[in-house]
């Protein structure tokens, strides 16, 4: 290279510098800040949603959407003052965002459905449900599906797109359950003495409660036998005990 295309190499070079410092500046301190930012506003809102009690999946969900909504925002905004076009960059965003909704429309289903359980709590972990044919308690509330296990041990994993639109029985939404108990009996049998001791057998068992209160009726006549409807009350958890207790202590009142 010549002398003189040495001197304009370093003029040009000189420009440069002097044009892009202020802008490389300018990009390094809102980069610094815009980092502090994001991070600041993300941990104040998970600390916003935990105070009001926002389940903690959807806090955690939220906070990584906030957290990585901001942070594209900030790689946008500084590239630009470095001076590159970012139209270009936006619309090829845009355009992957619609081809990966399209991709993945069932998963969106099944995350709406996430969003929903998780916003209006038709259930949550530890509670006892049946849905879909399956009955269990719930194990973990996650994004896509939910995860339950049934009393055989066995672990189910139900899309939550189906939950959400489905009927769920929640058993343990209550603290109190009522127990059905159908007793058949023959005509031969004294109907007055036999509900008197079913009566008795009620008010003496400690777990079934006296608030409700428990009822004893003849329920229906068939050709060969009287039978009788038993409603109980007990707290949620001692329903099956309560009623093995029952048909137990009851099979000597039975005369078939």
């Amino acid at each position: 290279m010549t002398p003189t295309e040495i001197e304009k190499y370093y003029t040009h070079l000189k420009e440069l510098v002097l044009d892009y410092t202020p802008k490389l500046a300018i990009a390094l301190v809102l980069l610094i800040a815009g980092l502090w930012f994001t991070s600041f506003i993300t941990k104040t809102a998970k600390k916003i949603m935990i105070k009001r009690n926002v389940e903690i999946t959807l806090t955690t969900f939220l906070g990584n959407i906030i957290f990585w909504t901001l942070r594209i925002m900030l790689f946008i905004t500084v590239i630009s003052k470095l001076g590159v076009e970012t139209s270009s960059f936006v619309a090829i965003l845009g355009a992957a965002g619609i081809a990966v909704g399209l991709a993945l429309q069932g998963s969106l289903s099944n995350f709406a459905g996430g969003i929903l359980i998780i916003l209006f709590k038709p259930f949550k972990v530890g509670d006892t449900i049946e849905v879909q044919g399956e009955q269990g308690r719930v194990e973990e509330i996650m994004i896509f599906s939910t995860k339950i296990t049934t009393a055989t041990n066995q672990v189910v994993y139900i899309p939550n797109g189906i939950l959400s639109n489905g009927k769920i029985k929640n058993y343990s939404q209550h603290k109190t359950r009522r127990t059905d108990i159908d007793i058949v009996t023959s005509y031969s049998s004294d109907v007055r003495e036999i509900k008197s001791k079913i009566e008795a057998l009620i008010e003496n068992h400690p777990l079934i409660l006296k608030t409700p209160k428990s009822e004893v009726f003849i329920n229906n006549f068939t050709d060969t036998a009287i039978h009788f409807s038993v409603r109980i009350w007990t707290q949620n958890g001692n329903h099956q005990q309560a009623k093995s207790d029952l048909l137990e202590q009851t099979k000597d009142l039975i005369n078939l």
